[in-house]
């Protein structure tokens, strides 16, 4: 689940920012998958550190 919510959160900001920059839509696509892999990688280390804490 964190993966997931790393993956919208990445994609939203992403796109946000290249709008904020004057990007146009291709910007905004590149910027929104470019940042959602960053996130769900994020969330994927999230992840693997709860659980190795948890157990």
């Amino acid at each position: 689940m964190i993966v997931l919510a790393g993956l919208l959160i990445g994609a939203v900001l992403g796109a946000r920012l290249a709008r904020r920059h004057g990007g146009t839509r291709a910007d905004m696509v590149q910027y929104a998958l470019a940042c959602a892999i960053a996130g769900t990688l994020g969330g994927l280390v999230a992840t693997i550190v709860i659980e190795n804490l948890a157990t």
